[in-house]
């Protein structure tokens, strides 16, 4: 898979934070009085179940933090499909540096595959049904967006907005506070620049002709059933963007994507993917 590198500059105080948080103030005391001071190991970071990688190069920063004379080989690169026992990752060096950074580490790489893995499932749950993306939200773990939402697309997906300022996203609540949908497209269209997208929330199919007519670049289809989709795609007959929104999971995803939409948002595969099992085991 062809998934740009995040860069060091962005990740590594992501990294580091973690990693302060788990040494404290005193370092590891338990390796520190365990492990003699010069002994080396080999370990091998392993899977415990299916599923898809990312995050390598996360927890590889992890372990050189610690200490830059380690050793880190990746075997299994982000986007990688796993089973039970695969490497992913082989550390060599100081022990000491090795368990320091384990425990951060593998909590990284576990979060950021469990949601290339959920994210896999549902793009391959949508394929069979129609040309839908699969799309992530901002419903992402403070600190943690722009890693998780690069295992989204470690795992197919595409990314939505990353934050408040690259898009315009006018949702129900702005419709409310505008006074309509229209005062909304129109008040967005005279305060952004031209290069800026916007789109707008619709439960309804008047609220989407409202919508169109006031010339909305996406149009997000929220809570509607398969049927309601279906006529709102024809609806808008190619004249934006539609994206379908609202509990959606493996089980409802193949009907939304037959609705013929061009995206499918879903924020559980941030904000409720279970982890992918990995585990560090001494190999030397």
């Amino acid at each position: 898979m062809d998934l740009p590198a995040l860069p060091d500059l962005l990740v590594e105080p992501i990294v580091r934070a973690a990693l302060l948080e788990d040494l404290g103030r005193a370092g590891d005391i338990t390796s520190n009085a365990v492990v003699p001071v010069d002994a080396r190991t080999v370990a091998e970071m392993v899977t415990r179940q299916p599923g898809v990688i990312a995050g390598t190069a996360v927890a590889a920063m992890a372990f050189r933090l610690i200490d830059p004379a380690l050793e880190v080989t990746v075997a299994k690169g982000d986007g990688t499909p796993v089973e039970p026992g695969d490497v992913v990752m082989r550390i060599a060096g100081a022990a000491r540096s090795v368990l320091a950074a384990e425990r951060v580490a593998l909590n990284l790489i576990c979060r950021l595959s469990g949601i290339a893995t959920a994210t896999a499932a549902l793009v391959a749950a949508a394929r069979p049904h129609g040309h839908a993306r699969i799309v992530c939200t901002r419903k992402t773990t403070p600190g943690l967006r722009a890693l998780e939402k690069h295992a989204v697309r470690a795992g197919g997906g595409s990314n939505h907005r990353f934050g408040l300022d690259d898009a315009v996203l006018i949702k129900d609540n702005h419709v409310a506070v505008a006074g309509g949908v229209r005062p909304a497209l129109e008040r967005a269209r005279a305060n952004v620049g031209h290069l800026v997208k916007i789109e707008i929330e619709v439960d309804t199919l008047a609220q989407l002709d409202e919508a169109l007519a006031a010339g909305a670049d996406v149009v997000m289809l929220d809570n509607m059933g398969p049927a309601m989709l279906k006529e709102a795609v024809a609806r808008v007959g190619g004249r934006a963007l539609t994206e379908a929104s609202g509990r959606i999971n493996l089980e409802t995803v193949g009907p939304v994507a037959a609705s013929g939409v061009d995206l499918i948002s879903v924020g559980w595969i941030t904000h409720s993917a279970p982890i992918l099992d990995l585990g560090l085991d001494i190999a030397l």
